[in-house]
């Protein structure tokens, strides 16, 4: 592989309302198509030995709207899963956690006692879609979800999972990660379009 372009997936209203949107299978707003469509220029004329995409709608949608044609659906790409914190604002988490961070305390069970996930578990997910991706001639396009490409941007620099709390990154963003003297680096990071 020669570089990995990544893309976060347009505005949806959790992401805009700042909930934590893991495994809920929402749809971009008009807002997020736009920026999904904004994307487009930064993919046209290029080839990618591969191309793949969250099954969310989300990415699956900002990867149509940006250009890409024919995605693979990879499952490894979906977003942290919170647990109890599904569709929860940190804000609303803190007011019975105070001080409570993603990337230091983690997630709490759902009703179902379905528990989530670690940051180590996202950090293997990622660590999987780095294997692959790195056994492809050529360029890599990726598009999927914010936590998700942060922690897959910290595993890619070798750091731990929990660094990915160091890359901000926003909606229908740009990103590529690439090398410099055989050594893995940031080639651009959260660029708006």
């Amino acid at each position: 592989m020669n570089q990995m372009t990544l893309l976060r997936h347009g505005e949806t209203e959790w992401s805009r309302d700042g909930r934590h949107t893991g495994l809920t299978d929402l749809p971009l707003t008009a807002k997020g198509e736009d920026q999904a469509r904004a994307l487009a220029p930064l993919i046209a004329g290029r080839t990618f030995g591969l191309a793949l995409v969250s099954p969310a709608r989300r990415a699956r949608d900002t990867a149509r709207l940006a250009g890409i044609e024919n995605p693979e659906t990879e499952p490894d790409l979906w977003e942290w899963d919170y647990g109890g914190y599904e569709g929860v604002t940190t804000a609303t988490i803190r007011e019975s956690h105070p001080g409570w961070y993603l990337w230091r305390d983690g997630v709490v069970p759902g009703d179902s006692g379905h528990p989530g996930e670690s940051a180590e578990q996202v950090g293997a997910r990622a660590d999987r879609v780095i294997a692959r991706a790195g056994e492809v001639e050529g360029d890599v396009v990726v598009v999927a979800h914010g936590h998700y490409l942060r922690v897959l941007c910290a595993r890619w620099l070798g750091l731990p999972p929990r660094d990915g709390r160091l890359f901000r990154l926003d909606t229908g963003t740009y990103s590529r990660l690439g090398f410099e003297h055989g050594e893995r680096v940031v080639l651009a990071w959260n660029a708006p379009v």
